[in-house]
């Protein structure tokens, strides 16, 4: 399969990818392209940027979460829909889930679904040494390094250099002059506000504007169409023997939803039914909930207010109805829930306890989560993962145990009949057998209520 594509690198984090990335994407788009991005890493942020701001389709590309075809079938499933695709890397290009690993580093996903690399180089206060970084990068391993952008360049310096570049063998395709005016600023979590988009949408089509300027954009769209033809096939996965109906909370507050698992659910036999527990008064007519993670500390106040779809979630997980709470969706289900600005406000109350913040991350990073209980829908194996909170509950639960990539390991989450609820964000396509055994307990709940 034809999927023109390739992926933007970097030596670190703090390189510019994500502001060139958006402005590429941007001046595609104003090209009238039809375009994807995707970014490496279980980071929801980005994806989100993309999509709300820039109108891409975005999704997530996890090496240590799946095996390589299923990373190409993920991949494959978004890009056949569009005419290119771009790939954000993540941290610096070789740096994987340990101090000396490659795995699942921009690196590793490159390899893996053979995408041309642009190597982005952040210039400042240097002219020939970007050769002997380049160089080094370029030796290190064995890689798909094509082409490469220097950041915060001048012209005069790039038409310098630029020959000694293609004495490396790769193409280069330009340089972005300093565009502090027009760097995105960081945020909460990323977070974008309604009355923002607008003026964002019109800083990064200045960007896009200056990159038709000052990159070979052709260049990257010809280096894309370079890309081989991609192999893949689809994942086998179990169907329940009748549809389901999953209500998908879906809202300011509850926006960290991987994709994939949602589209997982529907190819097990699930509905889905979104909803709002920050402006619906009820739960619609379903089976059973996904609370997803985002800001409930940012909408504590009114989210808290609605007592209504507290009372309605409260009882209807009292009653049996199965819940799956990640991060965000995990702390609403506490009695009670720190606000940003140090309020407490009365939550759910399903989960005994409170959520507070810490001022610092807890237990970031990835993690792999078993359950010893033949009635846990991890009873078919493990399920791979992620957290990534400020907030702390003092109750985080006991009945799965998270490993992380260091050896170390801990206990979270709870799970009781159909109650699934922790900090970690799964990711389900590391074991599918998981979500299938969690909507097999959805159907019987079903069953058994004359849904």
């Amino acid at each position: 399969m034809s999927l023109p594509r390739f992926l933007i690198g970097a030596p670190a984090s703090g390189s510019g990818k994500t502001l060139i990335t958006c402005g590429i994407l941007q001046a595609l788009v104003n090209r009238g392209m039809k375009v994807a991005s995707f970014k490496c890493g279980p980071d929801y942020i980005d994806p989100m940027f993309h999509s709300r701001v820039i109108g891409t389709r975005s999704k997530n590309l996890d090496a240590y979460f799946v095996d390589e075809n299923t990373l190409r079938y993920l991949f494959s499933r978004t890009a056949s829909e569009n005419d290119i695709s771009v790939i954000e890397g993540v941290m610096g290009f070789y740096d994987g889930i340990s101090v000396m690993s490659t795995e699942a580093s921009s690196h590793d996903v490159s390899r893996k679904l053979e995408a041309p690399v642009v190597f982005l180089l952040n210039s400042k206060g240097a002219s020939i040494s970007n050769l002997a970084t380049l160089k080094g990068f370029l030796e290190f391993r064995e890689n798909n390094i094509k082409g490469v952008i220097f950041n915060q360049m001048s012209q005069k310096v790039f038409d310098t250099i630029k020959p000694e570049v293609e004495k490396l063998g790769i193409k280069a395709i330009g340089f972005v002059p300093k565009v502090s005016h027009l760097v995105l600023e960081s945020r909460h979590l990323g977070l974008v506000l309604p009355n923002e988009i607008d003026e964002l949408k019109d800083k990064l089509n200045q960007l896009a504007d200056v990159l038709e300027e000052s990159l070979d954009i052709d260049m990257l769209i010809e280096l894309a169409n370079s890309a081989p033809d991609l192999d893949c096939t689809a994942p086998e996965v179990k169907r329940i023997d009748r549809p389901v109906k999953i209500g998908l909370a879906q809202d300011d507050v509850f926006c960290f939803t991987y994709e994939d698992n949602v589209e997982l659910m529907r190819r097990i036999g699930a509905e889905i039914v979104e909803f709002s527990p920050l402006n619906d008064d009820h739960i619609p007519d379903v089976d059973a909930i996904v609370l997803s993670g985002g800001y409930p500390e940012l909408h504590a106040d009114r989210l808290c207010s609605n007592t209504s779809m507290m009372k309605d979630i409260r009882d209807k997980i009292a009653g049996g109805m199965p819940c799956l709470a990640e991060c965000g969706g995990f702390m609403y289900l506490h009695e009670r829930l720190e606000d940003h600005e140090g309020k407490m406000h009365e939550a759910c109350g399903v989960i005994k306890g409170e959520v507070k913040n810490t001022g610092k991350l807890s237990r970031f990073g990835y993690i792999t989560v078993t359950s010893e209980d033949p009635d846990s829908i991890l009873s078919g194996g493990p399920v791979k993962g992620h957290e990534f909170h400020y907030w702390d509950s003092d109750n985080c639960g006991e009945s799965w145990k998270a490993l992380k990539t260091n050896g170390k390991e801990y206990r979270c989450t709870h799970e009781e009949d159909g109650l699934v609820a922790g900090y970690p964000h799964l990711y389900f396509y590391s074991n599918p057998e998981s979500l299938y055994l969690f909507l097999t307990k959805v159907r019987d709940y079903a069953d058994k209520a004359g849904h």
